[in-house]
């Protein structure tokens, strides 16, 4: 620990600090405009100076290293004039829009210019002009605003893995740009709005929407993708206006991908705000009691065994629990799932199907094996912790099959499954790797478990890994994405249909053997409609209640409080930002109130009863321990892992409702044509 004085209080650091974080630890606040905790020091604005003694002159306290027995002065006449002389610098060429800046009210330099501007400037230059530069459908620029603190040039290169932008020129001639004016091909690009300190990169899609006082802020998670970003919706009346991330060391750090933050103008488009039912091909508005009415004299000429239902990838977890009541309790049917593939799990253990060695865990690993995933796309968040790790801790990464570019370099091998059998039989180069490395992860996506050998494979890998002591107690090295929110929570609440090892459900709905099919906000189902009355349950106007013959609108994630579990097994929730629309009612209402019409009880009298009975369900389960599974018997095939491509900017009803998603889907294929023309 070092020891050393600011303003005359003695404190204790640890070592490799800069003196702006030990004044940060002294509970002084230092004004700061290049640097930034999780990006490499730059020292180049100059604004955080302090006196420091034996010194002839103020010092840059961010690129300082704190040293035992300095002697540090934040608030002397010599610091401020110095900070005054360094804003007055700063606003020499600044435009002064302030009223139609979208960073006026959230800006650091308008913050900071309060305490260190001046009323006037001693400056009589003409103010100089740069052009407003390119950067793809997502950030507005006025590059006339930057101050050149380059964090936005310093992210793109370290966090986001994507190394287009840059300065040109020198001194007054200085500038920010892309270098080939393109959008950023990245999806953390917008991170650089919250980034910017001024109002030099703003948010498109937000532009002149509002101001940051006259929005509601609700703190709540992001379900675009499964790593269960920590979020703030900004919300305007009912209508979510933007979302911005919220800091999370264990989980997203400060950074959020593109489609949580701007998927969100797809809650307010194509929704269902009233029920629908189907006549002659065409929809018709009904009211509530009619669809209750048509919906339970179905339900009472049908067979229990010929009701089936599948929940959605954005289905919260108390939908799902009383949806599994519903079920078995009130229609007494065994064909209930939450897979709309024919995927493997063995969720008789949760170490089975969740990301062992959590998002923070990455960063202590040191050999990371990618099985029939692409990480850059199924979880930006993850990747993004990947990267960082490779470029802290010198990680070594391979991949099964070539998934493109993953803003690290990793070596890659045959994405043939008797390559796989090889690593699991100890036979290759990689399995004494594996064994030889500390903390070695084998990451396995959903395409892993689509392949016809999954079960052989997945089983005969934890043998291997539990074998040379890469399954214990203090580490589990198997780490499985999922591609949706609803996924792993859908595990923990048993929503499966297995026999053999097989989807039941799945092979039941694409045969036709069922007369009525609930679809829980499931819009991925692919299968030809016969003679089945469908029931859609959901927030959009999307695939699936395009082939329903009965619509009941839905909330979304952001108009009610409900439960998420991300990944990696931990228990979010969610909070009410707005409203449903019109008529609609969330998920759970609905099916309480069908089992009241046919069964004339409620499956739960409130919403914290059902809360509290869902999570005494996940306790026993946990504290009953693991069930064995009955698996068939599952041959070795020598096969390809076809990594299945995602659809990034459209995988899910809210991304596909999108205004901004469709935008930055097509330039993204203008970028590949131009590229391909090339």
């Amino acid at each position: 620990m070092l020891k050393l004085k600011i303003n005359d209080k003695e404190i204790e650091v640890e070592e490799g600090l800069t003196v702006l974080q030990a004044c940060e630890a002294a509970g002084v606040e230092i004004p700061r405009f290049c640097y930034h905790e999780r990006l490499s020091i730059a020292g180049n604005c100059r604004m955080c100076l302090v006196e420091m003694e034996k010194s002839p002159k103020p010092i840059a306290s961010c690129a300082m290293p704190a040293t035992d027995g300095m002697n540090i002065k934040t608030n002397t006449p010599l610091v401020e004039k110095a900070r005054k002389g360094v804003m007055e610098f700063l606003l020499v060429n600044h435009p002064l829009d302030c009223p139609v800046c979208d960073q006026g009210g959230e800006c650091d330099l308008q913050d900071q210019s309060m305490y260190y501007g001046l009323d006037k400037s001693r400056f009589k230059e003409n103010k100089r002009y740069v052009s407003d530069k390119y950067m793809g459908p997502l950030i507005k620029t006025q590059m006339t605003r930057c101050i050149h603190c380059t964090r936005c040039i310093r992210f793109a290169t370290e966090v986001a893995g994507v190394p287009e932008l840059g300065a040109i020129g020198r001194g007054e001639d200085m500038q920010i740009t892309t270098y080939l004016e393109k959008a950023m091909e990245s999806e953390l690009s917008a991170n650089v709005v919250d980034l910017c300190p001024v109002g030099a990169l703003t948010s498109k899609p937000y532009v002149f929407e509002a101001r940051p006082w006259e929005l509601k802020k609700t703190e709540t998670i992001d379900v675009m993708d499964a790593v269960g970003s920590n979020i703030r919706v900004d919300s305007y009346g009912w209508e979510v206006k933007r979302v911005l991330p919220r800091n999370n060391d264990d989980i997203n750090e400060e950074w959020i991908s593109d489609k949580t933050r701007y998927a969100c103008d797809g809650l307010k488009n194509q929704r269902l705000d009233t029920p629908y039912v189907k006549i002659d091909d065409q929809f018709k508005k009904i009211t509530w009691k009619e669809a209750y009415d048509i919906l339970t004299k179905k339900i009472a000429n049908v067979l229990p065994d010929k009701i089936a239902g599948l929940t959605g990838d954005l289905t919260d977890m108390e939908t799902m629990y009383i949806v599994k009541e519903f079920f078995e309790k009130t229609i007494k049917s065994p064909n209930l799932d939450c897979r709309s593939d024919h995927i493997y799990v063995d969720n008789s253990n949760r170490s089975n199907y969740i990301f062992n060695p959590t998002l923070n865990g990455i960063e202590q690993s040191d050999l990371v094996v990618i099985i029939g995933a692409n990480p850059r796309f199924e979880a930006t968040i993850l990747n993004s912790r990947i990267r960082k790790s490779y470029l802290n801790n010198n990680l070594q990464i391979f991949s099964y099959g070539d998934v493109g570019n993953l803003t690290y370099p990793y070596k890659i091998l045959p994405n043939d499954t008797s390559e796989i059998k090889s690593l699991v039989d100890g036979d290759s180069q990689l399995s004494k790797k594996i064994i030889s490395a500390k903390k070695p992860i084998v990451i396995l996506g959903q395409s892993f478990f689509k392949i016809k050998s999954a079960q052989t494979l997945f089983d005969q890998l934890n043998n291997f890994l539990k074998s040379n002591g890469k399954i214990n107690n203090e580490w589990n090295s198997i780490g499985v994405i999922s591609n949706h929110s609803a996924t792993v929570g859908a595990y923990d609440l048993d929503l499966i249909n297995n026999e053999s090892s097989r989807n039941i459900t799945l092979d039941k709905i694409q045969n036709n053997t069922n007369e009525i099919l609930f679809l829980f906000g499931q819009d991925n189902l692919n299968f030809t409609k016969k003679n089945e009355f469908v029931v859609y349950i959901g927030t959009h106007g999307d695939k699936g209640a395009e082939m329903s013959d009965l619509i009941l609108p839905g909330a979304a994630y952001t108009e009610k409080e409900s439960h998420y579990t991300n990944l990696e097994g931990k228990l979010q929730k969610t909070y009410k930002a707005s409203y449903p629309p019109g008529d609609a009612l969330e998920d759970w209402e609905i099916v309480n109130k069908l089992s009241e019409l046919i069964k004339r009880k409620k499956l739960f009298k409130n919403k914290n009863e059902l809360i509290d009975s869902m999570i005494n369900y996940l306790k026993l389960k946990k504290d009953k321990g693991s069930n064995t599974l009955e698996k068939s018997k599952n041959e070795f095939v020598n096969e390809k892992i076809a990594i299945s491509e995602m659809d990034y900017y459209y995988s899910n009803v809210i991304a596909r409702a999108s205004k901004t998603m469709s935008e930055c889907k097509n330039s993204l294929l203008k970028l590949m044509k131009t590229g391909t023309d090339g």
